[in-house]
């Protein structure tokens, strides 16, 4: 009888235990992952130059999402295709990033694209794209690709529907944009891959000039923008070129438009710009900073001759000014996209690439219960 008794204690403490380790694991976050495969042949430039306008819109919306009480992670992936630069035995695809939360190397590889004439395999970039992207196996992720044309999708020793088959089997959305005439992508069949693929198709008049909503706080965010700048401190080896890349991705915002680099602060003063890789402050704040590694000769001048605590000081001081600046970003924000919202009532909407890709995002992500 105590035999008995002993075993089902055990058992009881087995089963209890199990059950305790199940329920403290720590639950993986979810990722929106979004793999951008643009067409950089002749006809193309209007495509890449609204991509290069409108990747803070869209950063910037997905920066609101939620999944339950969590809110998820955001990486870009981007290839181009159909450049007759590109090497003709790859089908004249390259895969210009992989999947990346660096918003400032997103940027810089949109804006190193240029386009020149060439064959565009559609089924072939999208068949490379899954065999070489880290798609992950997490359920709850969200995985869109979005990929923008204007020729047949037919074409490539690669049947789209095939590609499209592959990417279902990897839960992969796929999305089409057809730069034209809504019944020429149908004969094209973009609509048919779109359908295929669980995804929108969707039509951008690509040379149609964007048209940005100027706002009253605008100038406001641009000064905030310099001075939330000041507060990032380089280090490790390539520190000092990451931080010059974030100026010259200021620079390219402004050079589009002031509009596109009142956009891009906004992304700045959100969570999803994080570069703890090589900024002392998000790197501290992120818990992963060990100050006794840090070889002081990759620091600013003004640190290198400082002692630990002098840094730690330093760093402080740092990500309290960021705070304060972040959020009088976010608070003139909010004013500013009330003001939009109520400006855009007034006009019609127009289907650039920046309100047909938000527009799928939201509808596919709430069939996977995300919200806004």
């Amino acid at each position: 009888m105590k035999s008995l008794k002993l075993s089902a204690v055990i058992l009881l403490l087995l089963f209890t235990s199990t059950f305790s380790f199940a329920d403290h694991q720590p639950k993986k976050k979810q990722t929106i992952k979004v793999a951008l495969l643009l067409d950089t042949s002749n006809s193309m430039d209007g495509l890449i130059n609204q991509a290069k306008a409108q990747l803070w819109e869209i950063v910037n919306e997905l920066s609101y999402a939620k999944y339950g009480i969590q809110k998820p992670n955001l990486e870009i992936a981007l290839y181009e295709y159909g450049n007759s630069n590109l090497p003709s035995r790859e089908g004249f695809i390259r895969q210009v990033l992989q999947f990346s939360n660096d918003l400032d190397e997103i940027s810089e590889k949109l804006f190193s694209l240029t386009t020149n004439g060439g064959n565009e395999f559609c089924g072939q970039v999208i068949q490379t794209s899954l065999n070489e992207l880290d798609w992950g196996t997490n359920k709850n992720d969200l995985k869109l690709l979005f990929i923008a044309g204007n020729e047949p999708f037919t074409q490539g020793k690669i049947n789209y529907k095939e590609a499209v088959a592959n990417a279902k089997e990897k839960e992969v959305v796929v999305n089409t944009i057809f730069c034209g005439n809504y019944s020429n992508g149908i004969s094209g069949m973009w609509k048919d891959g779109a359908d295929l693929g669980g995804g929108d198709y969707l039509t951008i008049n690509q040379d149609e000039k964007i048209v940005h909503i100027i706002t009253p706080y605008d100038n406001d965010i641009i000064i905030l923008n310099k001075k939330l700048n000041g507060t990032y401190i380089y280090f490790g080896k390539k520190g000092y070129s990451n931080y010059n890349k974030q100026k010259v991705q200021d620079s390219n915002a402004m050079q589009m438009q002031e509009a596109v680099a009142v956009k891009r602060a906004v992304s700045k003063s959100s969570r999803l710009y994080n570069n703890a890789k090589w900024d002392l402050v998000d790197a501290d704040k992120n818990g992963k900073l060990d100050y006794k590694k840090i070889e002081k000769k990759n620091l600013p001048p003004a640190l290198q001759n400082k002692s630990e605590n002098e840094i730690k000081a330093y760093v402080q001081l740092k990500a309290k000014e960021r705070e304060e600046i972040q959020e009088k970003i976010q608070e003139l924000n909010s004013k500013r996209r009330k003001y939009i919202a109520k400006k855009q009532k007034e006009s019609i909407k127009k289907d650039d690439l920046n309100n047909v890709m938000i527009k799928a995002i939201k509808r596919q992500a709430k069939l996977k219960n995300y919200s806004w």
